[in-house]
């Protein structure tokens, strides 16, 4: 059997998150076995965008097996293109968008390659292992689990595991429990020493925008340190997780 795999992230108007998922693809193709397919591995890992492109998700799912598989002879069903999507809450995007734009891929390249979509990434159970590495970096009397949020009902709900596993509070960027409101919380509690972690994959145009937020919080509570932890971003560490949803 010959596989492919294609990382889907949302898709930015900010160069960074390209670039660091360019890095990432590199990561996960060394994790491919030697002679782990007859074609060229360094097709084998691509990386592609639900929004923010010219083409919409399916088509770019087509260039991509087209690009991975090439006019490979293996018969019927032995072609498998592996759908990673690089999220991290199950929103409508990892529940809706996504799974619709596979199955308009599927129809249209046929049954000559299988698209077998992982699932998300917010889901393995080892991505709190990085985020308490992130953690140990900063000393704070309280964290807050800063994620985007999402309006699709129970969405949150492993965030909010995550931020009790971590001893942290959650607050969300774009719906109810703003970031503001957790910090007003947190400070009418007496803590002085506030980190935020922000649950992103990389750094751009939103993280850029949250660091903006804090200090304008600094402003309003100059008597508290409030200070800012990096992203996920693009590592080995997270390139295994990707890799362990493969086989998923």
């Amino acid at each position: 059997m010959s596989s492919a795999y294609l990382l889907v992230s949302h898709g930015s108007r900010d160069r960074r998150p390209e670039i660091a998922m360019q890095q990432l693809a590199k990561l996960v193709c060394q994790k491919l076995p030697q002679n782990h397919n007859p074609l060229n591995s360094e097709h084998l890992v691509g990386i592609a965008v639900l929004e923010m492109s010219p083409q919409p998700l399916h088509e770019q799912i087509q260039e991509f097996a087209k690009s991975a598989f090439g006019d490979c002879t293996l018969s019927q069903n032995e072609n498998r293109l592996k759908i990673v999507p690089l999220f991290l809450l199950p929103g409508v995007h990892v529940m809706t968008d996504i799974p619709a734009e596979v199955a308009l891929a599927q129809q249209a390249v046929g049954q000559d390659i299988m698209i077998d979509l992982q699932p998300y990434l917010g889901s393995h159970p080892n991505l709190e292992k990085l985020l308490a590495k992130q953690i140990a970096t900063i000393e704070a009397q309280a964290w807050i689990l800063l994620t985007h949020g999402s309006r699709r009902p129970d969405s949150e709900k492993p965030v909010q595991a995550i931020a009790r596993s971590l001893g942290a509070v959650a607050a969300y960027w774009s719906v109810p429990g703003s970031l503001e409101s957790r910090v007003q919380e947190l400070v009418a509690s007496g803590y002085k020493e506030i980190a935020i972690l922000p649950y992103f994959l990389f750094a751009g145009g939103i993280t850029d925008a949250i660091a903006a937020s804090i200090e304008k919080l600094k402003l309003q509570f100059s008597a508290v340190n409030l200070q800012l932890a990096e992203p996920l971003g693009a590592s080995a560490e997270l390139a295994e997780l990707i890799w362990d949803l493969t086989d998923r």
